[in-house]
């Protein structure tokens, strides 16, 4: 997911894509632990997503909090 995409995303998609995210992210800690993850550059991936939403999603909070106090 690109920075432009997660802007575009209202704040209920992307509380929801989120909790995708960290369920996807669980699932592959669980196919490290079996040993049956192929592809090991997802965790980075997903890691990397989710850092993204959160910022995005914190940034609109800043955004709305600045907005209230003027």
């Amino acid at each position: 997911m690109k920075a432009n995409e997660v802007h575009k995303l209202k704040d209920e998609e992307i509380t929801l894509e989120l909790q995708r995210l960290r369920r996807h992210q669980f699932d592959l800690r669980c196919q490290a632990v079996t040993e049956k993850i192929e592809d090991t550059s997802q965790f980075g991936k997903v890691r990397k997503d989710i850092a993204r939403l959160l910022s995005e999603k914190r940034r609109r909070e800043l955004a709305a909090a600045e907005s209230e106090s003027k």
